[in-house]
């Protein structure tokens, strides 16, 4: 009888340890039930620095003593740059072929003469510094139809042949500055560009430039600077991406149903805060239509949540601009997140707290990235 009673309490004991091991396997399997899953993909763009090349022809006029038409001759400039920002490029150019000099009259032997105009050949190599006006004031946007860029430049003007002003010279025409090729003179300009996007790749362009050279130039002397200016279109090609795509994976937490639920009770669920991050682009407040969705998620989290508040903080990358346009484009960017919230999708504003920071916080360690405002909504 004693065997009979020890045998069975071991048994009793043997199941009770197999019931244990059996119900810490069922916990095990449900912890392994929850597992996170990529919800979707937001896709923003970020600029990405470029060489490109300049193909131009135009007409160039030449600030001389005759009538406007008679002084136009045919020009051309080939440029290779780099694109070294939104805002700042740099080009090698070489402009040239064809300038003209030419009097009203001019008194020789005693008789007032209609003086021919002449011609001078020559090309210019120079470098510009470029301004992109349309990124700095309203924000870089790869799908802008028109860009304005200003620019500035040096360079060397190099006369090829002045075969016409030797003449004349030899014929009794006094040239003060007469000079046999090959001349040799600096030359400073500026100008204006228009570029019209026509792809990612290729664009159209219209340039004006105005050259001012020394009183050599056009062989004559008259106490002040030479001047020509250029009329050229042509085309700018990108060699090389302009843009990159930066793509932002979402990612929620997925919960599998089991059978092993019915072995142990289900835990009171708790209610997770959410955070989205919405992105900008270079000097813009302006809501990317990607990043509409992001706005739209705070919104449906509000409404299935009554209690919760969110707050929305601004920022302003510190790589760009200065603090006092950094804290206006930091606060720009929490107020129309801020604005979508109540007009767009009817949040109570006494549930929105919202403040900007400018470029004293950076929240990312890449600059680019700080160009955002950030939502966090607890559900209490």
């Amino acid at each position: 009888m004693k065997v009979f009673k020890t045998l069975l309490a071991v048994a009793l004991l043997a199941a009770s340890t197999t019931a244990m091991a059996q119900t810490r396997k069922v916990v095990d399997r449900v912890d392994q039930r929850v597992e996170k899953v990529l919800d979707r993909q937001d896709v923003s763009y970020q600029f990405k620095s470029h060489a490109f090349l300049d193909l131009q022809g135009g007409a160039q006029y030449t600030l001389g003593e005759a009538k406007f038409k008679d002084l136009i001759s045919p020009n051309f400039q080939v440029g290779l740059g780099y694109q070294f920002s939104p805002v700042f490029a740099a080009r090698i150019a070489v402009n040239g072929l064809q300038s003209k000099g030419g009097w009203k009259h001019y008194l020789l032997n005693g008789q007032n003469i209609e003086a021919p105009t002449f011609k001078i050949k020559y090309f210019a190599p120079g470098i510009d510094a470029m301004f992109n006006l349309s990124n700095l004031f309203c924000g870089w946007n790869p799908d802008r139809v028109l860009n304005v860029t200003a620019f500035l430049g040096i360079g060397a003007n190099i006369v090829t042949n002045n075969d016409d002003a030797l003449e004349m010279h030899k014929q009794g025409y006094e040239l003060q500055h007469i000079y046999d090729a090959t001349s040799f003179s600096p030359v400073g300009r500026g100008g204006l560009e228009f570029n019209f996007r026509l792809s990612d790749a290729v664009s159209l362009m219209i340039e004006g430039n105005a050259n001012i050279l020394n009183d050599h130039y056009n062989s004559k002397h008259a106490d002040n600077p030479d001047w020509y200016f250029n009329a050229l279109a042509g085309l700018r090609i990108n060699l090389g991406k302009s843009r990159k795509a930066v793509t932002t994976d979402i990612y929620k937490d997925v919960v599998y149903n089991d059978t092993v639920w019915k072995y142990i009770a289900e835990p009171a669920k708790k209610i997770e805060p959410i955070r989205r991050d919405i992105f900008f682009t270079i000097n813009s407040i302006e809501v990317a239509e990607l990043e509409q969705a992001k706005i739209k998620d705070i919104a449906d989290y509000m409404k299935k949540y009554p209690k919760a508040k969110v707050t929305v903080s601004g920022y302003a990358d510190k790589g760009t601009g200065n603090a006092q346009i950094n804290a206006r484009l930091a606060a720009g960017r929490a107020d129309v997140v801020t604005r979508d919230l109540i007009e767009k999708y009817g949040i109570a504003a006494d549930r929105i707290t919202y403040d900007s920071y400018g470029d004293t916080v950076q929240p990312f360690a890449e600059n680019d990235l700080n160009r955002v405002s950030i939502c966090i909504a607890n559900p209490e």
